[in-house]
């Protein structure tokens, strides 16, 4: 049994496993390994992709879920006693809550994986998909050099952590002021993308859009990255903000296709959580 947190949670071997599970997942592969067993879910009315994934991918390994909102772990109740009820029937707990201190505290009471399905701090299941859609099409997905275009938070964190673990050269575009440590940090798109191969955008909160007047891709910022670049923006993306729509509209675009792999990347992370 294992929680799934962070990226940092894995190591490169984990990682080569998930991905080989998810190839096995693809091929109908496991389908009632989860037969008998259900997750309890905590997912916000705002989650579409993550939660249909989720709740899909369980229901496709025989498995059952029980849905919540995240609200209610935020309740007067401790939160180990919380857990120590669910430890009776749970098979897994799959959370997704602003706060990464909660879902720390859970994985230390919980007899049963939690993994996080996203927190303010980082979307390692989003960012796990990426790498495991970038793999389909590159060599070796550490010998790109990688670029996140946004602020410092949950995806740029996330992309941080891919690359702590995996090794591959991550530097930033973006606003002054919003760097994420230890990233090396540009403040003009025309200049960073210089040398780069996989592109990543967030999207932006609208009061910090001037700040990033200087950082949006374009294609014709994508035009002076390597031969073969391509641009992976998180979604929700917006046209006209981090991202131009002549961009998303060029063949550099891969978004809509990395996103299907969702369902088996998560489906993977449950079954290597659960040594199932």
């Amino acid at each position: 049994m294992k929680h799934f947190l962070r990226l940092t949670d894995l190591t490169p071997t984990d990682i080569s496993r998930i991905f080989t599970l998810a190839d096995e997942l693809a091929q109908g592969r496991h389908r009632d390994r989860l037969r008998g067993k259900t997750a309890v879910m905590f997912f916000p009315a705002s989650s579409i992709r993550t939660r249909v994934t989720f709740e899909k991918g369980v229901y496709l390994l025989g498995g059952q879920t029980v849905l919540f909102a995240p609200e209610t772990l935020d309740k007067k109740e401790d939160i180990r006693d919380v857990c120590g009820y669910l430890n009776n029937w749970a098979d897994v707990l799959i959370v997704r809550h602003r706060d990464i201190a909660l879902l720390e505290r859970m994985a230390e009471y919980s007899s049963v994986p939690v993994i996080n399905a996203m927190t303010d701090a980082n979307h390692p299941c989003e960012i796990l998909t990426d790498l495991y859609a970038l793999s389909k099409l590159r060599e070796d997905i550490t010998r790109d050099r990688y670029l996140f275009c946004g602020k410092n938070g949950n995806i740029g964190g996330s992309w941080k952590e891919a690359a702590d673990v995996l090794g591959f050269e991550l530097e930033q575009c973006c606003g002054r002021g919003y760097e994420l440590d230890g990233v090396t940090a540009h403040h003009d798109i025309g200049s960073a993308v210089v040398g780069k191969d996989i592109i990543c955008t967030d999207s932006l909160p609208a009061d910090i859009l001037g700040d990033f007047a200087a950082c949006q891709v374009t294609k014709a910022a994508m035009d002076k990255a390597n031969p073969g670049a391509l641009l992976n923006p998180c979604p929700p993306f917006f046209r006209g903000e981090e991202v131009s729509a002549d961009a998303i509209d060029s063949d550099y675009f891969v978004g809509y296709g990395f996103k299907k792999h969702l369902l088996e990347v998560q489906q993977a992370i449950m079954l290597h959580c659960l040594d199932a």
